[in-house]
């Protein structure tokens, strides 16, 4: 059985006052013997201070993105295995924002998995498509590409050790959500693809959702059955909305 997970994306918001005050609020909200796991992805800047804040806990920190470099003459860039260093457990690839701000590839993302992979991080691959291509009917086509880069360089054994993130674009920071059907329905077409390569890993790859969860819907969405839990963006900057949406994971 998949345990759910609820990872919290801080995005580029806080202060260390901030995070400080957010942080002891989940070490006092989240329950160590919860059947729900649960990271937070602070900046860069914060992740020393965030991952000493929440040592010995069952909270996990997570990074916003990892360079597919290891190491070298990359100016701006953070090595994968610099995050693991500073206490990092998952770091976030293949954001749609950073695919459509900031220009990455299939390609580049399938890279930055296998890095972190190779610096002991857990993957979180983030797959989905545009309002454009929904309408156009291009959801599968587009994240099957997305899927298929990592697939064709990891292979599938890799997602043995990462966790699916299904976001579609046009309901992240929106207010619009997908329908609990139509996540499911794409969640399933994941599944559903993997298990052409290996049905023993596709059962048991989590598969989060990602697009404007919140309290008043987790729950609805949490009850699909392949939605195993979700991938929060402006939710999980409020303590009391973000440990609801951990209470729904929990059934």
């Amino acid at each position: 059985m998949r345990r759910p997970i609820v990872a919290g994306n801080w995005k580029m918001h806080g202060s260390v006052a901030e995070n400080s005050a957010l942080v002891n609020a989940l070490l006092q909200g989240y329950p160590a013997d919860s059947p729900a796991d649960c990271y937070v992805c602070p900046p860069f800047v914060y992740l020393r201070g965030v991952a000493r804040q929440l040592e010995g806990s069952a909270i996990r920190v997570g990074a916003q993105d990892a360079s597919a470099e290891t190491h070298g003459a990359y100016t701006g860039e953070v090595a994968a295995s610099m995050l693991a260093d500073v206490g990092c457990r998952a770091v976030i690839v293949g954001h749609s924002e950073r695919r459509s701000l900031f220009g990455e590839s299939d390609q580049l993302v399938a890279r930055k998995f296998m890095a972190a992979q190779a610096a002991g991080l857990t993957p979180v691959l983030c797959v989905g498509e545009q309002l454009a291509e929904r309408e156009a009917g291009q959801t599968e086509r587009v994240v099957a590409r997305q899927l298929d880069a990592v697939l064709d360089l990891a292979g599938v054994a890799a997602l043995k050790q990462a966790i699916l993130a299904y976001e579609p674009v046009w309901a992240i920071g929106t207010g619009r959500t997908a329908t609990p059907q139509q996540a499911d329905d794409v969640h399933s077409f994941i599944r559903a693809r993997i298990a052409g390569l290996d049905g023993k890993i596709a059962a048991l790859v989590p598969v989060l959702y990602g697009g404007s969860v919140k309290a008043a819907n987790a729950g609805e969405l949490f009850a699909m059955p392949n939605v195993d839990g979700g991938l929060i963006g402006g939710a999980s900057l409020k303590a009391e909305e973000f440990l609801a949406i951990l209470h729904a994971a929990r059934g």
